[in-house]
């Protein structure tokens, strides 16, 4: 597997993994690169700008980067030999993009609707906004109506949470896959018999959209920046085959 690594896939995968090693070591110092480099929601006093494009290299813990670099390395290398290494790199940022977008449009709705509520109830946003310029803590007591405090703490939630992560880029790639080589079979750890891909991505869109909607309390995964990426990756491959005559797959 490793000797077969493309150029564009394998510098991503090292960039991931520089950018993880770097933070891990600079939090150790009291540097959290994370405030400056993760993607909050565009209305944030902690957003900035670069944000769209840093955020998909950073990542929450061991097991985020190394499910999706091992994902990026499995699906990676075909696509950049088929597409070329610019084609390949347009498509893993913009469904990189494409996941940011998904997922701060929805961000941008519940926001506005906490808002709205918010402001009937005679409570000052404004506060929120200040204090969510230094991250999302956990227990903050906005106000003894359970009401405001309750859509006080998901506004202020949306705004002081950081979003982390290549995983929308990555789930355009394996949706990228699955629409260029819907046939082939792929083999997964604990599913005794290899699935063919193109059941593999309405199941994974499935898995995301039930966990999305149901935002259970354990679950702390941007559920709908998969979505976004997932889409922009089928768009993409559809698009390339349409202007190449490539017909099924």
């Amino acid at each position: 597997m490793f000797q077969n690594i493309t150029p564009i896939t394998k510098n991503i995968i090292i960039i991931n993994v520089i950018v993880f090693v770097a933070t891990l070591l600079l939090e150790n110092y009291g540097i959290f690169v994370t405030q400056w480099l993760a993607g909050f929601f565009p209305l944030s006093p902690n957003f900035h700008s670069w944000q769209i494009i840093t955020h998909m290299f950073m990542h929450g813990g061991y097991m985020h980067i190394a499910f999706n670099m091992l994902t990026l390395l499995s699906f990676g290398p075909v696509l950049e030999q088929v597409l070329g290494g610019k084609k390949f790199t347009i498509l893993y940022f913009l469904a990189g993009l494409g996941g940011f977008a998904l997922y701060n449009l929805l961000n941008f709705y519940q926001a506005y609707q906490f808002t709205n509520i918010l402001n009937e109830q005679n409570f000052n946003i404004h506060d929120i906004y200040k204090i969510s310029a230094y991250g999302y803590r956990e227990g903050v007591v906005f106000s003894n109506n359970p009401i405001i405090q309750e859509y006080a703490n998901g506004l202020y939630r949306i705004l002081g949470t950081p979003m982390v992560g290549a995983s929308g880029a990555i789930f355009g790639v394996v949706a990228a896959f699955s629409t260029l080589f819907p046939n082939a079979k792929l083999m997964f750890m604990f599913i005794p018999a290899p699935i063919k891909a193109k059941y593999l991505l309405p199941i994974i869109i499935l898995i995301s959209v039930f966990l999305g909607v149901g935002q259970f309390s354990w679950d702390n995964v941007a559920h709908f920046a998969h979505i976004g990426g997932a889409l922009v990756g089928y768009l993409y491959i559809r698009n390339w085959k349409k202007h190449n005559n490539i017909i099924g797959g």
